[in-house]
């Protein structure tokens, strides 16, 4: 697993460490793997071009000690300091003490660069990049240099992932002791390109501010049924999608419930002639989801339309889903009334309207939007996107890391709600449902895409594929 924990803890963790060990020991720490991770890219260091973009803070100092480090294995390293009189003093002397020079034009040498190392912000940054960094920002993308971040990306906020300006993208990021919140959440995670964390020693509390679920963690939630299973101990869900107008979107959720490991889906709504075309082992009823027969969870909204069936489905006693239209207008006091366990699952535009803010809003702080739905809603909240969040009233905030652009096809979120209502009809909890499905959704998108376009459909086909990736042993991958 992945985690990321805040700059407050981070700097925590730094300075308890740092009060146990010789003053420079943890710069060095992170510039000998600083140091190593460019080496590496670069392949021959000996007479490489390496510039080095230098802050004032000790950003800027862990940048002129790797440099100090490169420039003895025979690089030609230079030093842009937009600080002089505030750069890093020790760093600075060890940096020419080994051949490392400042450079008097710095368009010069970042035009003729091989590698460029970011270090004029570090995870204190906030609101993008000064005016004076931005032509050096620019000249460094605009060259055939490979751009490594120093700890992470300047111009972005480590805490939120947002990038509030102009900010310098990287090719990778090297960063140190822990990931931080924003290399793993839009839009900053664009911004930091392939990221390797250099471990420095810090002793990080156990719960993290967001985590990234990896196989192993997606493959222990997983349901299997035992011997003893039938399709109604493996659990039922019930669908309520669809309308006149957008019969495809019961198809594609009773596709996704199908396959995501309950032992019976009960279709509910206007669909059900095209549904059972598609899917004879569906249970389906033309009447109230009340009516409809037991079930263990319930997903509603897809492609609903103005259709009824969210507030006879938010009545039930059993774990709720609600998407897409049965998400227009909801109401937060009725989804905390309940006593069992509800999942919201919107995207950028209805979270937006859910939280009466500009979709651009949510867009640029996702990590913000999401926690203040599942506060406000009492909710397990799934927004979705280029990184899918998943959020309970406290606690981490959950990051997928599997996925694919091409997975913004129509109908692709209600193969999710389906398949996210199905894990939850299994027994998994709302949090731990949203993030198998979240997982699943995303690989199973690389697989049916494989670098093409590709469609909704295709992803619910690729699920079963997913599924046996995931729970593969390693030996078995």
């Amino acid at each position: 697993m992945r985690t990321g924990f805040d700059v407050t803890t981070v700097r925590t963790a730094e300075r308890e460490l740092m009060a146990k060990l010789p003053p420079g020991t943890l710069m060095q720490r992170a510039a000998a793997g600083l140091a190593a991770t460019c080496a590496g890219l670069l392949g021959r260091t000996y007479g490489a071009r390496v510039v080095l973009l230098v802050g004032s803070g000790d950003n800027g100092g862990d940048a002129l000690y790797a440099g100090a480090r490169l420039a003895r294995r025979g690089a030609g390293v230079s030093a842009v300091l937009l600080a002089p009189d505030r750069a890093h003093p020790e760093g600075l002397a060890a940096f020419t003490r080994a051949g490392g020079r400042v450079a008097e034009d710095p368009f010069e040498v970042l035009a003729v660069a091989d590698l460029v190392l970011d270090g004029i912000t570090g995870i204190g940054g906030h609101g993008g990049l000064r005016p004076d960094a931005v032509p050096l920002a620019r000249a460094a993308r605009g060259s055939n240099a490979l751009v490594v971040a120093v700890d992470l990306p300047s111009g972005v906020d480590a805490d939120t992932g947002e990038v509030a300006g102009e900010a310098l993208r990287a090719d990778v990021t090297v960063t140190f002791g822990a990931y931080k919140p924003g290399l793993l959440i839009d839009p900053a995670q664009e911004y930091a390109g392939v990221v390797h964390l250099v471990p420095i020693g810090l002793d990080l509390p156990s719960v993290p501010a967001v985590e990234a679920l990896q196989h192993t963690e997606v493959a222990d939630l997983l349901p299997a049924p035992a011997a003893e299973s039938d399709k109604y101990r493996r659990g039922v869900v019930g669908v309520v999608a669809g309308s006149g107008r957008y019969p495809g979107a019961a198809v594609l959720a009773v596709a996704g419930a199908l396959r995501g490991g309950a032992g019976a889906v009960r279709y509910v709504g206007p669909g059900g002639d095209a549904v059972i075309a598609r899917f004879p082992e569906t249970l389906v009823s033309d009447g109230s989801p009340d009516r409809a027969g037991r079930v263990q969870a319930w997903v509603v909204g897809p492609g609903l339309g103005e259709g009824p069936g969210v507030t006879e489905v938010l009545a039930s006693d059993v774990p709720v889903l609600v998407d897409a239209d049965g998400l227009r207008g909801l109401d937060p006091d009725a989804v905390r009334a309940r006593s069992a366990a509800t999942l919201l699952t919107p995207h950028a535009g209805e979270a937006a309207a859910l939280l009466g803010v500009p979709r651009e809003q949510v867009e640029a702080e996702r990590l913000a939007s999401v926690r203040e739905l599942a506060a406000r809603f009492g909710a397990t909240v799934l927004l979705k996107g280029s990184t899918t969040l998943i959020a309970d009233a406290d606690g981490p905030v959950r990051v997928n890391s599997t996925g694919t652009p091409w997975l913004a096809t129509a109908g692709s979120g209600d193969v999710l709600s389906g398949l996210a209502g199905s894990l939850l009809a299994t027994g998994l909890p709302g949090r731990d449902a949203a993030s198998a499905a979240a997982y699943l959704h995303g690989l199973a998108g690389r697989h049916a895409a494989q670098g093409a376009p590709t469609s909704a459909y295709a992803v619910a086909e690729a699920l079963p594929e997913a599924w046996r990736d995931i729970a593969a042993t390693p030996a078995e991958r």
